[in-house]
């Protein structure tokens, strides 16, 4: 029997002291990013002066996903009003909403000649509609600027008010994801305001809707297989599409530390096991990440109204 969970060994630094960082096991060696493609991609981000959460989540697919010419776009910002635990992203003060952003984000996916963009953004608890026009907004835009264009959006809860959500679902994304992250006994410990319950309301909400509906939780966090398979069972309930499923790191050692790397094998078994119980589409892997492969989920979804305004 594979054994499912690596318990890391603390890397040492030169005078033998360990440094609290548990080593990467030899499935989560990653090529250093690099290549002209890569470079083209850093260059239009740069240019444009626009966000990703490729660089500021400290995403371990970036070297492959900017190589293919892909990125994940993230609005409304680099400084979130939340403080996860697991997170890379500045918490803070955010800067007064950028109303040229959605027309900058358009020149660069034209420029880039992205067919399906996917874009996030932090937490907006500042605002009174918790940044939901904001979104509104530069969707509408990127349909209007570039035609054909289709789009996966990965939003923040908005405090589940239904409608903030359906603002959203009303400009007409093609896919809305909504992280649960992680299992609900681990929720409090490492999403700052984000309650497990009131996230599997916005699911519902979405899933109740004409768009693909999404979610992807960490594993390695301390969660229990028999918890990983309840929360499928909750976003299945809450009628979630398409899962993702990948492994924490951490970013920095003041963010929750890893208490286990996940084996490949682990891995490829609850894909498995989330397909057996419905899910339309899952990646799994331990790099997985929210945007990974999102081009593959796009969904019609027939029969179902857009939510309205």
């Amino acid at each position: 029997m594979v054994s499912v969970y690596l318990r890391g060994v603390e890397k040492g630094n030169s005078k033998g002291e360990t440094t609290g960082r548990k080593r990467l096991p030899p499935w989560m060696r990653m090529h250093m990013p690099g290549g002209d493609r890569y470079m083209y991609v850093k260059e239009q981000v740069t240019r444009h002066d626009l966000h990703t959460i490729c660089s500021s989540g400290n995403c371990p697919n970036i070297g492959e996903c900017w190589g293919a010419g892909t990125a994940t776009f993230m609005i409304l910002g680099e400084i979130c009003t939340r403080a996860c635990k697991f997170c890379a992203v500045k918490t803070g003060r955010p800067l007064p909403v950028d109303e040229e952003e959605p027309y900058r984000l358009a020149d660069s996916i034209k420029t880039m000649g992205i067919k399906h963009a996917v874009i996030t953004s932090v937490d907006r608890d500042d605002l009174p509609d918790k940044g939901a026009g904001a979104w509104t907004r530069t969707i509408r835009i990127l349909k209007q600027e570039v035609p054909g264009l289709t789009m996966e959006t990965l939003v923040p809860d908005f405090d589940a008010i239904p409608e903030l959500v359906r603002m959203v679902i009303a400009a007409a994304p093609e896919v809305i994801s909504h992280n649960l992250e992680t299992v609900e006994r681990l929720t409090p410990k490492i999403r700052s305001r984000a309650k497990y319950r009131t996230s599997l309301e916005v699911i519902g909400m979405l899933s109740n809707s004409s768009v693909t509906s999404k979610s992807g939780i960490m594993l390695g966090l301390g969660e229990r297989e028999e918890e990983v398979l309840q929360t499928m069972d909750d976003l299945l309930a809450a009628g979630c599409d398409v899962l993702t499923l990948g492994q924490y790191l951490q970013p920095t050692m003041d963010h929750m530390p890893v208490e286990a790397y996940i084996h490949p094998e682990k891995f490829d078994f609850l894909k498995n096991q989330a397909l057996q119980k419905g899910f339309r589409a899952v990646e799994s892997s331990p790099l997985v990440r929210s945007s990974y492969h999102a081009e593959k989920h796009v969904f019609t979804k027939s029969g179902k109204d857009t939510g309205g305004e």
